[in-house]
């Protein structure tokens, strides 16, 4: 891959790291506001079982979204290495070139799409 390639990638992971840094930020502050608001006295505020039980629900899809946005950043983290090490690009199962198509889709790609097609049917 040439040198301009690896520039404009590199640009778009960390754009896309901090895009998504920004987004779990966000959600862990409003996970931690409404947790301070439900165990705070609120006594103009009635409490019933089903609203705890949305709001708890609420709460933990949150965190789940949080913590699949966090693997994506360890993903971006793994392809900026990769772009140091002169890896990137390159398939890591077959070694084969990823073609900029799937590139631009999902920059952070480690496997061409029929490795990855592999790979999930072997789940």
């Amino acid at each position: 891959m040439i040198k301009q390639e690896l520039v404009k990638y590199k640009k778009l992971l960390i754009k896309l790291r901090e895009d998504i840094a920004g987004d779990i930020t966000h959600i862990a502050k409003e996970n931690l506001k409404s947790q301070k608001e439900s165990s705070g006295d609120l006594s103009g505020y009635s409490f019933h079982m089903a609203d705890m039980a949305s709001d708890s629900y609420d709460r933990e899809l949150s965190l789940n979204i949080a913590g699949e946005e966090q693997e994506t950043v360890y993903e971006i983290d793994d392809a900026l290495k990769r772009i140091k090490e002169g890896k990137f690009g390159y398939c890591l199962s077959c070694d084969k070139k990823i073609p900029q198509k799937r590139l631009n889709a999902v920059p952070y790609a480690k496997y061409c799409i029929q490795c990855k097609s592999k790979e999930e049917e072997d789940k």
